[in-house]
Protein backbone atom coordinates (compact mmCIF):
# COMPACT_ATOMS: atom_id res chain seq x y z
CA UNK A 1 0.00 0.00 0.00
CA UNK A 2 3.18 2.36 0.66
CA UNK A 3 4.55 1.73 -2.75
CA UNK A 4 0.60 2.56 -4.23
CA UNK A 5 0.50 5.77 -1.94
CA UNK A 6 4.31 6.61 -3.63
CA UNK A 7 2.69 6.33 -7.16
CA UNK A 8 0.00 8.25 -6.44
CA UNK A 9 2.34 10.75 -5.49
CA UNK A 10 4.26 11.01 -8.57
CA UNK A 11 0.65 10.90 -10.48
CA UNK A 12 0.06 13.98 -8.65
CA UNK A 13 3.44 15.74 -9.63
CA UNK A 14 3.11 14.72 -13.60
CA UNK A 15 -0.37 15.81 -13.81
CA UNK A 16 1.06 19.40 -13.40
CA UNK A 17 1.58 21.36 -15.75
CA UNK A 18 5.03 19.96 -16.56
CA UNK A 19 5.92 16.46 -16.84
CA UNK A 20 9.82 15.87 -16.72
CA UNK A 21 10.90 12.57 -18.82
CA UNK A 22 12.67 10.83 -16.18
CA UNK A 23 9.18 11.17 -13.55
CA UNK A 24 7.01 10.34 -16.69
CA UNK A 25 9.06 6.98 -16.70
CA UNK A 26 9.21 6.09 -13.37
CA UNK A 27 5.34 6.31 -13.32
CA UNK A 28 5.41 4.25 -16.39
CA UNK A 29 7.84 1.76 -14.75
CA UNK A 30 5.44 2.24 -11.78
CA UNK A 31 2.29 0.98 -13.55
CA UNK A 32 4.01 -2.14 -15.20
CA UNK A 33 4.61 -2.76 -11.43
CA UNK A 34 0.96 -2.31 -10.31
CA UNK A 35 -0.22 -4.16 -13.58
CA UNK A 36 2.09 -7.35 -12.84
CA UNK A 37 0.22 -6.82 -9.29
CA UNK A 38 -2.91 -6.76 -10.66
CA UNK A 39 -1.99 -9.55 -12.74
CA UNK A 40 -1.31 -11.55 -9.57
CA UNK A 41 -4.28 -10.79 -7.84
CA UNK A 42 -6.01 -12.19 -10.71
CA UNK A 43 -4.08 -15.04 -10.79
CA UNK A 44 -4.66 -15.97 -7.06
CA UNK A 45 -8.09 -15.43 -7.90
CA UNK A 46 -8.04 -17.79 -11.02
CA UNK A 47 -6.27 -20.34 -8.47
CA UNK A 48 -9.04 -20.21 -6.17
CA UNK A 49 -11.43 -21.09 -8.81
CA UNK A 50 -9.01 -24.35 -9.80
CA UNK A 51 -9.22 -25.09 -6.09
CA UNK A 52 -12.43 -25.25 -5.81
CA UNK A 53 -12.79 -27.35 -8.96
CA UNK A 54 -9.93 -29.34 -7.60
CA UNK A 55 -12.02 -29.89 -4.41
CA UNK A 56 -14.96 -30.49 -5.77
CA UNK A 57 -14.04 -33.43 -8.20
CA UNK A 58 -11.85 -34.58 -5.24
CA UNK A 59 -15.41 -34.51 -3.39
CA UNK A 60 -17.44 -36.62 -6.23
CA UNK A 61 -14.44 -39.50 -6.38
CA UNK A 62 -14.50 -39.90 -2.54
CA UNK A 63 -18.41 -39.59 -2.65
CA UNK A 64 -18.38 -42.31 -5.53
CA UNK A 65 -15.91 -44.45 -3.77
CA UNK A 66 -17.71 -44.25 -0.52
CA UNK A 67 -21.25 -45.43 -2.68
CA UNK A 68 -19.05 -48.06 -4.00
CA UNK A 69 -17.72 -49.11 -0.47
CA UNK A 70 -21.16 -49.39 1.52
CA UNK A 71 -22.36 -51.30 -1.73
CA UNK A 72 -19.12 -53.96 -1.21
CA UNK A 73 -20.35 -54.19 2.46
CA UNK A 74 -23.73 -54.92 1.98
CA UNK A 75 -22.65 -57.79 -0.70
CA UNK A 76 -20.23 -59.08 1.97
CA UNK A 77 -22.37 -58.86 4.52
CA UNK A 78 -25.10 -61.15 2.38
CA UNK A 79 -22.62 -63.77 1.15
CA UNK A 80 -21.60 -63.89 5.19
CA UNK A 81 -25.48 -64.51 5.73
CA UNK A 82 -25.62 -67.09 2.99
CA UNK A 83 -22.00 -68.60 4.33
CA UNK A 84 -24.04 -68.81 7.95
CA UNK A 85 -26.98 -70.47 6.39
CA UNK A 86 -25.11 -72.65 4.39
CA UNK A 87 -22.62 -73.78 7.69
CA UNK A 88 -26.02 -74.46 9.57
CA UNK A 89 -27.68 -76.77 6.99
CA UNK A 90 -24.50 -79.20 6.64
CA UNK A 91 -24.24 -79.19 10.21
CA UNK A 92 -27.68 -80.39 10.93
CA UNK A 93 -26.45 -82.78 7.43
CA UNK A 94 -23.27 -83.53 9.19
CA UNK A 95 -25.69 -84.74 12.04
CA UNK A 96 -28.42 -86.34 10.15
CA UNK A 97 -25.34 -88.57 8.58
CA UNK A 98 -23.24 -89.08 11.55
CA UNK A 99 -24.28 -92.52 12.84
CA UNK A 100 -25.23 -94.30 8.87
CA UNK A 101 -21.60 -93.39 7.29
CA UNK A 102 -18.41 -92.24 8.03
CA UNK A 103 -17.46 -91.59 4.76
CA UNK A 104 -19.90 -89.22 4.33
CA UNK A 105 -19.21 -87.80 7.89
CA UNK A 106 -15.19 -87.11 6.54
CA UNK A 107 -16.70 -85.70 3.16
CA UNK A 108 -18.86 -83.25 5.12
CA UNK A 109 -16.65 -83.01 7.82
CA UNK A 110 -13.64 -81.63 5.09
CA UNK A 111 -16.58 -79.21 3.88
CA UNK A 112 -16.86 -78.00 7.04
CA UNK A 113 -13.78 -76.87 7.80
CA UNK A 114 -13.56 -75.49 3.83
CA UNK A 115 -16.97 -73.41 4.19
CA UNK A 116 -15.44 -72.46 7.98
CA UNK A 117 -12.52 -70.79 6.25
CA UNK A 118 -14.07 -69.16 3.83
CA UNK A 119 -16.78 -67.53 6.41
CA UNK A 120 -13.38 -66.52 8.21
CA UNK A 121 -11.66 -65.38 5.10
CA UNK A 122 -15.14 -62.94 4.03
CA UNK A 123 -15.37 -61.82 7.76
CA UNK A 124 -11.64 -60.75 7.85
CA UNK A 125 -12.67 -58.60 4.32
CA UNK A 126 -15.96 -57.54 5.96
CA UNK A 127 -13.73 -56.30 8.50
CA UNK A 128 -11.10 -54.25 6.32
CA UNK A 129 -13.96 -53.47 4.13
CA UNK A 130 -15.39 -51.58 7.31
CA UNK A 131 -12.13 -49.67 8.00
CA UNK A 132 -11.83 -48.30 4.30
CA UNK A 133 -15.08 -47.17 4.51
CA UNK A 134 -14.28 -45.51 7.84
CA UNK A 135 -11.49 -43.90 6.04
CA UNK A 136 -13.51 -42.78 3.22
CA UNK A 137 -16.22 -41.38 5.31
CA UNK A 138 -13.42 -39.47 7.61
CA UNK A 139 -12.27 -38.20 4.04
CA UNK A 140 -15.05 -36.81 2.53
CA UNK A 141 -16.02 -35.25 5.74
CA UNK A 142 -12.84 -33.29 5.33
CA UNK A 143 -13.64 -32.16 1.78
CA UNK A 144 -17.23 -31.41 2.37
CA UNK A 145 -15.72 -29.12 4.85
CA UNK A 146 -12.96 -27.81 2.62
CA UNK A 147 -15.28 -26.95 -0.26
CA UNK A 148 -17.68 -25.71 2.33
CA UNK A 149 -15.08 -23.15 3.47
CA UNK A 150 -14.05 -21.99 0.14
CA UNK A 151 -17.72 -21.76 -1.54
CA UNK A 152 -18.32 -19.62 1.53
CA UNK A 153 -15.72 -17.53 1.59
CA UNK A 154 -16.42 -17.10 -2.53
CA UNK A 155 -19.94 -16.15 -2.04
CA UNK A 156 -18.84 -13.62 0.54
CA UNK A 157 -16.31 -12.17 -1.95
CA UNK A 158 -19.07 -12.17 -4.62
CA UNK A 159 -21.83 -10.77 -2.49
CA UNK A 160 -19.58 -7.90 -1.10
CA UNK A 161 -18.78 -7.27 -4.84
CA UNK A 162 -22.30 -7.08 -6.01
CA UNK A 163 -23.10 -4.54 -3.26
CA UNK A 164 -21.01 -2.33 -4.34
CA UNK A 165 -21.94 -2.32 -7.70
CA UNK A 166 -25.52 -1.97 -6.59
CA UNK A 167 -24.51 0.88 -4.44
CA UNK A 168 -22.32 2.60 -7.53
CA UNK A 169 -25.18 1.59 -10.15
CA UNK A 170 -27.76 3.38 -7.51
CA UNK A 171 -25.07 6.87 -6.91
CA UNK A 172 -25.17 7.62 -10.84
CA UNK A 173 -28.40 6.34 -11.86
CA UNK A 174 -28.40 10.14 -12.86
CA UNK A 175 -25.70 9.19 -15.60
CA UNK A 176 -27.11 6.72 -17.20
CA UNK A 177 -26.97 6.93 -21.39
CA UNK A 178 -24.86 9.35 -20.84
CA UNK A 179 -21.74 7.31 -21.59
CA UNK A 180 -21.42 5.56 -18.05
CA UNK A 181 -21.42 1.67 -17.74
CA UNK A 182 -21.22 -0.38 -14.85
CA UNK A 183 -20.47 -4.25 -14.55
CA UNK A 184 -19.17 -6.84 -12.73
CA UNK A 185 -17.24 -9.77 -13.68
CA UNK A 186 -13.89 -11.91 -12.64
CA UNK A 187 -15.00 -10.95 -9.19
CA UNK A 188 -14.48 -7.45 -9.85
CA UNK A 189 -16.48 -4.39 -10.37
CA UNK A 190 -15.53 -1.86 -14.06
CA UNK A 191 -17.36 1.38 -14.04
CA UNK A 192 -16.65 2.93 -17.56
CA UNK A 193 -17.13 6.47 -18.37
CA UNK A 194 -16.69 7.85 -21.94
CA UNK A 195 -15.01 10.90 -22.17
CA UNK A 196 -18.29 12.91 -23.67
CA UNK A 197 -19.23 12.73 -19.98
CA UNK A 198 -15.82 13.39 -18.74
CA UNK A 199 -12.98 15.82 -20.97
CA UNK A 200 -13.29 17.61 -24.19
CA UNK A 201 -11.14 16.96 -27.08
CA UNK A 202 -7.50 16.46 -26.17
CA UNK A 203 -8.10 17.61 -22.86
CA UNK A 204 -7.72 16.54 -19.14
CA UNK A 205 -9.62 18.78 -17.61
CA UNK A 206 -12.78 17.07 -16.06
CA UNK A 207 -16.05 19.42 -16.66
CA UNK A 208 -18.96 20.24 -14.51
CA UNK A 209 -20.95 16.80 -15.29
CA UNK A 210 -18.14 14.70 -14.96
CA UNK A 211 -16.52 16.37 -11.50
CA UNK A 212 -20.48 15.07 -10.22
CA UNK A 213 -20.12 11.55 -11.42
CA UNK A 214 -16.45 10.93 -10.04
CA UNK A 215 -17.95 12.70 -6.67
CA UNK A 216 -20.54 10.56 -6.02
CA UNK A 217 -18.71 7.15 -7.39
CA UNK A 218 -15.96 8.44 -4.64
CA UNK A 219 -18.84 8.54 -1.96
CA UNK A 220 -19.06 4.78 -2.72
CA UNK A 221 -15.96 4.55 -2.56
CA UNK A 222 -15.42 5.99 0.77
CA UNK A 223 -17.77 3.63 2.40
CA UNK A 224 -15.63 0.58 1.55
CA UNK A 225 -12.09 1.19 2.61
CA UNK A 226 -10.66 -2.36 1.48
CA UNK A 227 -11.77 -1.91 -2.05
CA UNK A 228 -8.39 -1.42 -4.47
CA UNK A 229 -8.87 1.18 -6.82
CA UNK A 230 -7.59 0.83 -10.55
CA UNK A 231 -8.22 4.30 -12.40
CA UNK A 232 -7.29 3.66 -16.27
CA UNK A 233 -7.45 6.21 -19.13
CA UNK A 234 -7.99 4.97 -22.34
CA UNK A 235 -7.95 6.36 -26.19
CA UNK A 236 -8.45 5.83 -29.78
CA UNK A 237 -6.34 5.16 -32.27
CA UNK A 238 -6.34 8.85 -33.56
CA UNK A 239 -2.85 10.03 -32.92
CA UNK A 240 -2.61 12.99 -30.91
CA UNK A 241 -2.57 16.32 -33.03
CA UNK A 242 -2.37 19.02 -30.21
CA UNK A 243 0.36 21.34 -29.26
CA UNK A 244 2.01 21.86 -25.93
CA UNK A 245 3.44 19.49 -23.31
CA UNK A 246 1.40 16.03 -24.28
CA UNK A 247 3.55 13.85 -25.94
CA UNK A 248 0.96 11.62 -27.43
CA UNK A 249 -2.13 9.33 -26.36
CA UNK A 250 -0.48 7.57 -24.32
CA UNK A 251 0.49 10.30 -21.96
CA UNK A 252 -2.71 12.29 -22.59
CA UNK A 253 -4.58 8.78 -21.10
CA UNK A 254 -2.30 9.43 -18.28
CA UNK A 255 -3.01 12.53 -17.42
CA UNK A 256 -7.01 11.63 -17.96
CA UNK A 257 -6.31 8.85 -15.41
CA UNK A 258 -4.38 11.00 -12.60
CA UNK A 259 -7.03 13.76 -13.20
CA UNK A 260 -10.23 11.67 -11.95
CA UNK A 261 -7.47 10.28 -8.89
CA UNK A 262 -6.92 14.38 -7.95
CA UNK A 263 -10.99 14.48 -7.38
CA UNK A 264 -11.22 10.56 -5.75
CA UNK A 265 -8.75 12.37 -3.06
CA UNK A 266 -10.73 15.27 -2.37
CA UNK A 267 -13.19 12.79 -0.42
CA UNK A 268 -11.00 12.09 3.28
CA UNK A 269 -13.10 8.92 3.46
CA UNK A 270 -11.16 7.38 0.45
CA UNK A 271 -7.57 5.97 1.16
CA UNK A 272 -4.93 7.41 -0.92
CA UNK A 273 -3.27 3.94 -0.56
CA UNK A 274 -6.25 2.45 -2.12
CA UNK A 275 -6.08 4.53 -5.67
CA UNK A 276 -3.57 4.16 -8.62
CA UNK A 277 -3.78 5.92 -11.88
CA UNK A 278 -2.75 4.64 -15.14
CA UNK A 279 -2.72 5.27 -19.06
CA UNK A 280 -2.77 2.73 -21.32
CA UNK A 281 -2.93 4.88 -24.83
CA UNK A 282 -4.93 3.14 -27.64
CA UNK A 283 -3.74 -0.26 -26.79
CA UNK A 284 -6.60 -1.66 -24.80
CA UNK A 285 -9.56 -1.13 -27.40
CA UNK A 286 -13.31 -2.54 -26.38
CA UNK A 287 -14.97 -1.67 -30.02
CA UNK A 288 -13.64 -1.49 -33.41
CA UNK A 289 -11.78 2.17 -34.33
CA UNK A 290 -13.31 1.54 -37.93
CA UNK A 291 -16.37 3.11 -36.36
CA UNK A 292 -17.18 6.84 -34.90
CA UNK A 293 -19.34 5.36 -32.43
CA UNK A 294 -16.36 2.64 -31.56
CA UNK A 295 -13.91 5.48 -31.42
CA UNK A 296 -16.36 6.81 -28.99
CA UNK A 297 -16.49 4.10 -26.25
CA UNK A 298 -12.55 3.57 -26.40
CA UNK A 299 -12.24 7.30 -25.54
CA UNK A 300 -13.09 6.34 -22.07
CA UNK A 301 -11.64 6.35 -18.69
CA UNK A 302 -12.01 2.62 -16.82
CA UNK A 303 -12.39 2.46 -13.06
CA UNK A 304 -11.40 -0.95 -11.79
CA UNK A 305 -12.63 -2.13 -8.11
CA UNK A 306 -10.74 -5.41 -6.73
CA UNK A 307 -11.35 -6.66 -3.32
CA UNK A 308 -8.63 -7.52 -0.92
CA UNK A 309 -8.05 -12.05 -0.89
CA UNK A 310 -6.11 -12.21 1.63
CA UNK A 311 -8.38 -14.10 3.42
CA UNK A 312 -8.61 -16.60 0.28
CA UNK A 313 -4.76 -16.63 0.38
CA UNK A 314 -4.57 -17.76 3.83
CA UNK A 315 -7.50 -20.27 3.17
CA UNK A 316 -5.19 -21.37 0.23
CA UNK A 317 -1.97 -22.13 2.03
CA UNK A 318 -3.31 -23.44 5.17
CA UNK A 319 -4.37 -26.43 3.04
Amino acid sequence: MKTKFTVIALLLIVSTSCVSPKVFKNLEDRYAALKKENRSLQDEYNELLKAKTKADNELREITDNYAAAVDDKYILKGEYEALINEHENLKNSYNALASNSSTAIAANSKKNRELLAKLEAKEQALVSENARLEQLKKELEARSNRVAELESVIAAKDAAMTSLKNAISNALTDFEGKGLTIEQRNGKVYVSMENKLLFNSGSWAVGVEGKKAVKQLGSVLGDNPEIAVLIEGHTDNAPYTGTGQIKGNWDLSTKRATAIVDILRENNSINPENLTAAGRGEFAPIASNNTTEGKAKNRRIEVILTPKLDELSKLLSDN
